[in-house]
Parts: structure tokens; C-alpha cells; sequence
């Protein structure tokens, strides 16, 4: 019966009727997993004061939001432990229903306040693992159904250096960063600015991606290189 309750709870809050609950847990996982959420989902009443949500917001322990008026999410926004963002941005922080953002995870728009920044879009059912970096002054776009796993940083923005004068007073070059739908995301893989992934792709753990990558690509390297297509 427990398992059932939670299986419909998961359901109503991501505004999932099909969503299936593995039947192997046990009565204290199921219980576990209930107090847990329920802490979370506490937490997040506190965060959707400053945030606009059209869902719920399941909060970790410890998760700090700066400008959270620029922050819009969809149903079912997971922000688990120590995660941290900065939504000071022309764009704001729009992330889609049933975004997961992983433990340590630290999202930044805006990194020196004289330049503000462009700011972060993900579509629905998008997860970024834990430990991961999004650097999004020149905007960063991540689409639906992406997979990212842990340690996974994204730059969008680069520092010029052509002068004698320092480096840090040069100004940056910004072309944004973006990834299509259907996406997966191994281990500590990096993109850089001016980096576009199509749709499909399948990006192998520790990759450096530093060219733009066709649809259905499966590519790993340092830098990425292409090592056959899942499709034309």
C-alpha cells in the first residue's frame, strides 16, 4: 500500500500519470525515501517565495539562491544538497517540468557585475549531475530529455588576451553555449563557448568539447573527436 501511495505522490507532483516506482524497495526505503522528500519538499516552500514555480520545489539541505526573481521553473524542480545559483541575468534562470539539478552543483549568470550575464535555459525532464559547474554569462541552453552526469562544466564565455595590456581589463567574448534534445552527458565531460550539440548526440566521459557536434553524434576525446553517428 506504501508503495502505491508513493508511486501516486511522485506521480501528482510531477503531473506524470504513467510514472512506474520500482517494486523491489522495501517498506523502510519506501518510508526513507517519503521522510526525505517530505524534508525537501518543506525546504522548497521556503525557496518558492522568491522563485516562481509552477510547481513544487524539493529542496536539499544547505541550497543557496541568489536573484531568485529571475528564476521560472515548470512542475517538480529538484534542488538537491549544496547546490547553489546565480540568476543575476538579462535572460534569468527558466528551467523546464521535472529539472533535477545534482549535490554541489553550482550555476552562475553573472560573474563580475560590470558585464552582466545572459543566463540558463533547460527544457523538461533535463538533469545535471553532481558536482557540475554551469558557467552562464553568454548564455547556456540545454534542451529536453538531456542527461548529464556528475562533474559536467559548461563555459560561455572566453577572456580575450591579444593586448600587452592585462589580460583581466581585455573584456570577455561571448558566443553562448547550446545543446538540442535527447542528449547524454558522461562523467566530467566540459564544453566551451561557442560550442552548439545537436540533437541525439552521446558525449563520452572526460570529454573536451571545444567544436560544435552534429545531430546523433557520438563523440569522446581531448579534444572531442567524432567516433561514429547513432544517425545520418
Amino acid at each position: 500500500m506504501l508503495h502505491r501511495l508513493l508511486e501516486a505522490l511522485v506521480a501528482f507532483f510531477r503531473k506524470d500519470k504513467n510514472y512506474k516506482l520500482d517494486s523491489r524497495y522495501s517498506l523502510v526505503d519506501i518510508l526513507l525515501i517519503l521522510k526525505y522528500r517530505c524534508m525537501q519538499l518543506l525546504r522548497g516552500l521556503y525557496i518558492k517565495v522568491f522563485i516562481k514555480s509552477e510547481g513544487s520545489v524539493f529542496c536539499g539541505r544547505s541550497v543557496t539562491v541568489e536573484y531568485g526573481y529571475n528564476i521560472r521553473a515548470g512542475a517538480s524542480l529538484i534542488l538537491d544538497d549544496y547546490v547553489s545559483i546565480n540568476a543575476l541575468s538579462t535572460n534569468g534562470v527558466v528551467f523546464g517540468r521535472n529539472v533535477s539539478i545534482g549535490k554541489g552543483t553550482i550555476i552562475v549568470c553573472t560573474g563580475v557585475i560590470k558585464n552582466k550575464g545572459v543566463g540558463l535555459c533547460m527544457g523538461d525532464y533535463s538533469s545535471v549531475g553532481a558536482q557540475s559547474f554551469l558557467g552562464c554569462q553568454g548564455g547556456v541552453k540545454i534542451g529536453s530529455n538531456v542527461i548529464i552526469g556528475p562533474s559536467f562544466k559548461v563555459f560561455s564565455e572566453n577572456h580575450k588576451y591579444d593586448d600587452k595590456i592585462a589580460i583581466r581589463l581585455q573584456g570577455e567574448v561571448r558566443k553562448g553555449v547550446r545543446v538540442g534534445d535527447d542528449c547524454w552527458f558522461g562523467a566530467n565531460v566540459t564544453l566551451l563557448d561557442g560550442v552548439t550539440v545537436g540533437d541525439g548526440c552521446v558525449i563520452a566521459a572526460g570529454s573536451v568539447v571545444n567544436k560544435s557536434v552534429l545531430p546523433g553524434s557520438i563523440i569522446a576525446g581531448v579534444p572531442a573527436k567524432l567516433v561514429k553517428r547513432r544517425f545520418s
